[in-house]
């Protein structure tokens, strides 16, 4: 049986693949998917936000006195089933609490899928633990209706009280998640499958991996499929049968492409002294001399008693002496050859037994003294 002019296209097609899989080998060892690099445009979650009533609760729901939003959607709710509560009644709803409800909505997410739903007490409830959620409305940014949450409360935290006001916490028992608790009601408006070309953009901008990503699409779907159009954003023509559409962007993101090398950066945490060196840092010739001063101070009373003479005349009192010492450290200095790696760095800064608060003051010095070859980043 002969090949027709189609399949043998496709053999050729395939063979191709094959030659470029295997040029293309040791440079995919540390290569990312681009499924883990990019995302397509405007295929993307929506916030959902809404309000609602959580009843059942075991007298940890709001104070009334305290939270009269709470009393207004009983009274709301009450009214919509045809109960009329006479004016002026005093409602005490300690097994209620009023709750705000949040979830984000898949892409092509469809009317009769369930989505998992956050709630969190607004009020001054104390726990909505064993609380059920009554049906509550979740609107997207446009003021729109997208789906109706409803359902039992998963509380992961707990508390318990004494009667002389000692309580005990564990997590948070104010806030709970329902497992598909919300049903979809309306479909977000996409146009994935009408936009003439696809857009990647990529999670983390870089000319150099955007460069990458688009050769390595030319290379395998062919020449002029894709085009970088700046450090984030990689435009590919898309098949125009919508079809295809979805097999074409499968086969895009099982590609593979070795990302561009991180810019060197020192990250430092301010507050917890965390200090993160990136493997492109390097330092100029340096010398670094680091040393401390350790100052101690010591207090101890010295009793001061009159004479037996003069004992009627005077009184006894405690007298402070202090006891003050400076002691210096012993100043190590090492010295930073040019193009000085992160390692290093590291053992550089180890051997003098630096602590991290003084491997930041280090790297600040070096920063300022224009030897530390990286941006300096403090958080």
């Amino acid at each position: 049986m002969h090949l027709n002019y189609r399949s043998r296209y496709i053999m050729k097609r395939f063979a191709l693949l094959l030659m470029l899989a295997g040029a293309f080998l040791t440079d995919q060892a540390l290569a990312d998917r681009v499924k883990d690099l990019a995302s397509v445009a405007g295929v993307r979650d929506n916030q959902l936000v809404g309000y609602g009533i959580v009843v059942g609760l075991d007298g940890t729901g709001d104070q009334t006195t305290q939270a009269p939003f709470t009393v207004q959607g009983i009274i709301n709710m009450l009214t919509q089933f045809g109960v009329t509560v006479p004016p002026g009644t005093r409602m005490q709803l300690k097994n209620v609490a009023a709750v705000t409800i949040h979830a984000e909505l898949p892409p092509f997410a469809k009317p009769g899928q369930k989505i998992d739903i956050t709630v969190a007490s607004i009020g001054n409830s104390k726990s909505l633990r064993g609380g059920s959620l009554l049906m509550a409305p979740l609107r997207g940014a446009d003021g729109k209706v997208y789906a109706l949450a409803q359902g039992n409360l998963v509380v992961g935290g707990f508390g318990a009280s004494g009667a002389d006001g000692s309580k005990v916490t564990v997590n948070i028992p104010s806030a709970g998640r329902i497992p598909n608790g919300a049903t979809v009601e309306r479909t977000v408006p996409n146009d994935f499958l009408t936009q003439e070309s696809i857009v990647l953009n990529l999670n983390v901008p870089d000319f150099t991996t955007s460069m990458r990503l688009a050769n390595q699409i030319n290379n395998t779907m062919g020449e002029g499929t894709a085009q970088s159009l700046d450090a984030v954003s990689v435009a590919v023509r898309a098949p125009a049968d919508a079809r295809h559409r979805t097999a074409f962007v499968s086969a895009l993101e099982s590609l593979e492409v070795k990302p561009g090398e991180a810019q060197a950066r020192v990250i430092v945490n301010s507050r917890t002294g965390t200090v993160v060196i990136g493997s492109n840092v390097r330092v100029t010739p340096a010398a670094v001399s680091h040393g401390s001063l350790v100052v101690t101070i010591g207090e101890r009373p010295f009793v001061s008693q009159p004479s037996a003479p003069f004992s009627d005349a005077g009184t006894t009192v405690a007298l402070p002496v202090s006891d003050v010492a400076i002691t210096q450290e012993d100043a190590s200095m090492f010295l930073f050859e040019p193009g000085t790696s992160l390692d290093e760095i590291v053992q550089a800064v180890n051997r003098v037994g630096a602590a991290p608060g003084d491997l930041v003051a280090i790297l600040e010095a070096l920063k300022q003294a224009g030897s530390l070859r990286a941006e300096l980043v403090i958080i």
